[in-house]
């Protein structure tokens, strides 16, 4: 695993990727300070965070596109195979040298506070709780991203399905008000979602009869609920979206709340998803 990590690293410090990476995310949250911390003359470092979130939509696939999907359209990905590690050691160096380029640039970001603080009363606290959310954060969407880049050998497949599953996640909340508050829309906007989760499973495994008997399973236990108790689908949409957000969880530590449940949801994020891209891994390692 510290192989991998080494050479993923020296990779990233070698090519323009760490850098493009870095500059992309001090710039934007460098906006975001001049535009609240300074011209606006507000305190709070916490809100210039919630503002840079939307950068994660451009930056994480960025990062993220190339750490396997390279490796599988190059074929070097055999080699790793026939080195003496097994495929978690390889998901596990890659992802800490992601995070590793990641953390570079919030360790100067999280120098803000303390020289805004010279100048102003920063509420520290809140400030520096919102900065390892953001860095949690980030690392549950690199997770995300990785597990999207062992899908394809496309890098461009894989960044531009990386900003569609993020832009939908920023906007998810904002998305589902749209849909019928009434318990009959919500039920049917479930149903939807039930047919894509079909559809991904379907992708995924490649196995039709996992995919049709999750979805309908899913479905079937939709469906009594709505028949035993349809009021509590009233409005229900939101709900799940709020809980599955991962962008809606961090708002809460911008708010001024230290939210464990929350930091435990993205480590629970990161988890799933490293496991799922050494299963693809192992898949395909098989399959060849």
């Amino acid at each position: 695993m510290i192989a991998v990590w080494k050479h993923e690293l020296k990779n990233y410090f070698h090519s323009l990727t760490a850098y493009i990476f870095g500059a992309f995310l001090l710039a934007f949250i460098g906006l975001g300070a001049l535009r609240y911390n300074i011209q606006a003359a507000v305190s709070n470092f916490e809100f210039v965070l919630s503002y840079g979130c939307l950068i994660f939509v451009v930056i994480v696939p960025i990062l993220t596109m190339r750490v396997i999907a390279e490796e599988r359209r190059q074929k070097t990905d055999q080699l790793l195979y026939s080195l003496p590690i097994t495929t978690v050691q390889v998901v596990l160096g890659k992802y800490l040298a992601l995070l590793v380029v990641y953390a570079v640039p919030l360790c100067l970001i999280s120098l803000y506070p303390l020289i805004f603080s010279q100048y102003g009363d920063v509420y520290l606290p809140t400030s520096y709780g919102s900065i390892l959310a953001f860095l949690v954060l980030g690392a549950a969407l690199i997770a995300l991203g990785m597990f999207l880049s062992s899908l394809t050998d496309n890098q461009g497949f894989a960044a531009g399905i990386g900003i569609a599953v993020i832009l939908f996640n920023y906007y998810s909340v904002s998305l589902s008000e749209y849909v019928s508050s009434t318990a009959f829309g919500s039920m049917v906007a479930i149903c939807v979602l039930i047919l894509a989760l079909w559809g991904i499973i379907r992708y995924l495994t490649k196995n039709e009869t996992l995919a049709y008997g999750v979805s309908f399973l899913l479905l079937a236990v939709t469906v009594v609920a709505y028949q035993m108790d349809a009021a509590s689908f009233e409005g229900l949409l939101p709900k799940i979206m709020t809980q599955l957000s991962l962008f809606e969880r961090f708002y809460v530590f911008v708010n001024g709340v230290f939210d464990m449940t929350a930091i435990v949801y993205y480590v629970a994020v990161i988890v799933f998803f490293l496991f799922l891209s050494v299963q693809s891994l192992e898949k395909r390692r098989w399959s060849e």
